[in-house]
């Protein structure tokens, strides 16, 4: 499914043949020439990397969110590709094909948020040996916008950043507020961080909810897509996040907030359906972040990228626009 004959990347992909990672093809658009490999960050842990080499403008780091995989994000690959940049995503450690810490793999677990970072590390070091474009972006997805925004207060080298629904906090109803965090710190002082958080399960979100219910695009042909790579490959498959990740996801969010914002010029895109994360959070930052400003999708759920045809049409337009603006 790749060309050889590339000179740009064919020469280091041989080269780390013994890498090579699988990619599920028949769940990805256009998939031809997507080259995906094994990377291990300095943990040991085993993380899986795309890499869609041809673009000429430069090389966009995709940072999925949770649940996410490399094959969902297929679709942006071909997008930006379409634009005239390269694109790189990671299965991030705990979902996807990357390796996963617990008996139980379908929680979705992390020990602390920013042993993220390492994955991150991995990635930059694992693309030094491609001939992709020098000039880096950051295009970053709700839990991939929060390790993001730590990857560029610890000096990510980016020309510009583009956050989508960035989870800088995550929603939750007004009721509960006031119990989940303190929930999420009494179940990692009494080692309970393994269980799932309440109200979650082993179920993938797109198995066990309707199109109608759905909170992450209003495109039910991209909703049937999320639904099928599931089916089709339940080994990409993650259920709810355990209450050791909820409670790491508030703390970071803490920190992060009293972070100044890096001096990154940067968009956040925002959809008015918004239930995930707290879009509260995302204001407040954008309105304070230098060279920053934030961009309202009206009708636009939690995805962005996701949605229907004329949103994400205009989403990547604003977006390869942000990133042209700074060459």
């Amino acid at each position: 499914g790749y060309v050889r004959g590339n000179a740009a990347w064919s020469s280091a992909f041989l080269a780390m043949e013994a890498a090579v990672a699988p990619f599920h093809r028949d769940m990805a658009q256009d998939p031809q020439h997507v080259v995906t490999i094994w990377v291990v960050a300095t943990d040991g842990t085993r993380l899986r990397v795309a890499i869609w080499p041809e673009g000429d403008s430069g090389t966009v780091l995709l940072f999925p969110g949770r649940c996410e995989y490399v094959e969902k994000y297929s679709p942006a690959a071909m997008e930006l590709q379409a634009k005239g940049y390269a694109a790189v995503a990671l299965d991030w450690r705990g979902q996807g094909l990357a390796d996963r810490r617990l008996d139980d793999r379908n929680i979705g677990h992390v020990d602390r948020f920013t042993d993220y970072q390492m994955d991150v590390a991995a990635m930059l070091e694992a693309l030094r040996g491609f001939d992709l474009p020098d000039s880096r972006y950051l295009l970053a997805h709700s839990m991939g916008g929060c390790i993001g925004l730590r990857s560029l207060t610890e000096g990510l080298n980016v020309k510009a950043a583009v956050f989508s629904a960035p989870m800088w906090d995550i929603a939750i109803h007004p009721v509960l507020k006031p119990f989940a965090r303190p929930l999420a710190w009494i179940a990692k002082s009494l080692r309970l961080g393994h269980a799932y958080a309440p109200g979650t399960s082993s179920c993938n979100y797109v198995q066990e909810t309707s199109f109608e219910r759905n909170v992450l695009t209003a495109d039910p042909e991209m909703y049937a897509f999320m639904q099928r790579q599931i089916a089709v490959h339940p080994d990409l498959s993650l259920g709810g996040p355990s209450l050791n990740w909820l409670h790491e996801a508030f703390r970071e969010s803490r920190i992060l907030e009293r972070s100044p914002s890096p001096d990154v010029p940067a968009v956040a895109f925002l959809g008015s359906c918004e239930r995930v994360i707290d879009p509260a959070r995302v204001r407040r930052r954008m309105a304070s972040w230098p060279n920053g400003r934030l961009v309202m999708i009206e009708g636009a759920r939690h995805e962005p990228m996701m949605e229907t045809p004329p949103l994400r049409k205009s989403f990547f337009a604003d977006a390869t626009d942000h990133f042209a603006a700074h060459p």
